[in-house]
């Protein structure tokens, strides 16, 4: 009986969780109707921002581009870095007070909220920009994109290193009493055995920097334009939500709430893209 009602529950709560993903989909769908009907495919391709009223005319190509732009930068700072602080945590270190301390440190950053990381950005990293002549006043994609890798490298770390903490220990054991180096073990046993995991854990990573609001409304500049270089200012699907949706209504509203919508898609099928290589990998 008991096993039963736990089923149903189970069954219950899968079910709610789908019933709101199908309410999220449709509210954001039809909010961003009345966008597509009146700009349709052009909407996606357009970069033209214009509110003045009686000449409205929005796209939102300029967003995707921020967006895909900086968290690019972002993973590419990260991979390096999330991948040697991981191993020298969970294989190289592991159960040394070096690996404790550091691994507990990983942890805390990854949970610190992204308000704090974007004021950190503001008073230290923007003015080392400007310092470094990249960007008269500190703002733009690369000073965006850099927050960004710091913010997802510790949650790609953390993830990671308990992906290779669950590496058999009998197979690496197994390596060694063949004449292994711990170099090859690493090579040829925990890194196959984990890497499904670990490009999990970047995948993971990557769709947070995709969805990041504050940290990069604080950097980005904020203007809407398509960026020439990676020193220029511009905008994120995020930023340009949080920016302009409070002041919002009628067809900007609606253009906001579409540009929600591509973004929860282009989330969607990177996560999709991700399992289907996550396969190719096992």
């Amino acid at each position: 009986m008991s096993e039963k009602i736990t089923k149903i529950i189970l069954f219950i709560a899968s079910f709610i969780i789908v019933i709101i993903s199908a309410g999220m989909v449709l509210s954001l769908m039809s909010g961003a109707a009345p966008a597509f009907k009146e700009f349709g495919f052009k909407f996606i391709i357009s970069t033209e921002w214009n509110p003045t009223e009686g000449k409205e005319q929005y796209g939102a190509l300029q967003f995707i581009a921020g967006t895909i732009i900086t968290s690019i930068i972002a993973i590419i700072i990260c991979l390096p870095l999330a991948f040697s602080t991981s191993l020298f945590i969970g294989e190289y270190f592991r159960g040394t007070k070096l690996a404790k301390i550091i691994g507990t440190m990983v942890d805390m950053l990854a949970g610190i909220p992204s308000i704090v990381y974007g004021l950190w950005g503001f008073y230290v990293l923007r003015p080392l920009i400007v310092d470094l002549g990249f960007n008269a006043q500190g703002f733009g994609i690369i000073t965006a994109g850099i927050i960004l890798a710091i913010m997802i490298i510790p949650y790609a770390t953390s993830i990671s290193t308990e992906i290779i903490k669950m590496v058999s220990n009998e197979l690496k054991e197994a390596a060694y009493s063949l004449g292994a180096t711990q170099k090859d073990v690493i090579m040829a046993v925990v890194i196959p055995e984990a890497r499904s995991g670990i490009f999990t854990s970047y995948i993971l990573a990557f769709g947070r920097a995709i969805g990041e609001t504050m940290a990069v409304t604080m950097l980005i500049g904020n203007t809407n334009i398509i960026p020439k270089s990676i020193f220029d200012t511009g905008n994120t699907m995020a930023s340009v939500i949080a920016n302009q949706f409070g002041e919002a209504d009628g067809l900007k509203l609606s253009s906001l709430i579409a540009i929600g919508l591509i973004l929860f898609v282009i989330t969607g099928l990177i996560n999709g893209l991700g399992k289907i290589m996550i396969k190719q990998f096992n």
